[in-house]
């Protein structure tokens, strides 16, 4: 059962925030693999939750976007010039997979192309980052 529990809250965490789930992961002792996996999982959930169930979240998104429309943000540049692949691949690093997927509806992707690209970040991103905290447990244990 206390297995279960660590996948659980890594998945949890992963719903949440990306770069909070991984080392929660290697703090409740789970594998490397696990962990990107879980964290992985977890994030595809609240992307696809937010794509496929935020209207409400969406219209309320669009007219915060309106009222900061004078300044340019970071997204926006991205959106523009990379389209929903470059969204759906940086946003799960930078805004987290939830805001990130709001921001790409509220821009009019299409939800099935949105989805596609965010998990591929998304699992990118939970390698790179997995991989990393691995690492950086080795190092500091070799020492």
């Amino acid at each position: 059962m206390g297995e279960l529990v660590s996948w659980a809250t890594v998945v949890g965490m992963g719903m949440l925030e990306l770069w909070a789930a991984i080392p929660f992961g290697f703090m409740l002792q789970l594998s490397p693999v696990t962990t990107a996996i879980l964290s992985a999982v977890g994030a595809i959930l609240s992307a696809g939750i937010v794509i496929f169930l935020g209207g409400s979240f969406r219209q309320w998104l669009l007219k915060r976007l309106e009222k900061q429309s004078k300044r340019q943000s970071r997204i926006t540049r991205i959106w523009q010039k990379y389209g929903v692949i470059g969204l759906g691949l940086i946003s799960p690093l930078l805004l987290g997979a939830p805001l990130g997927a709001a921001i790409g509806i509220s821009l009019g992707s299409p939800s099935d192309k949105l989805m596609f690209w965010m998990t591929v970040g998304i699992v990118i991103w939970s390698a790179i980052l997995t991989s990393a905290v691995a690492l950086g447990v080795l190092t500091l244990t070799g020492l």
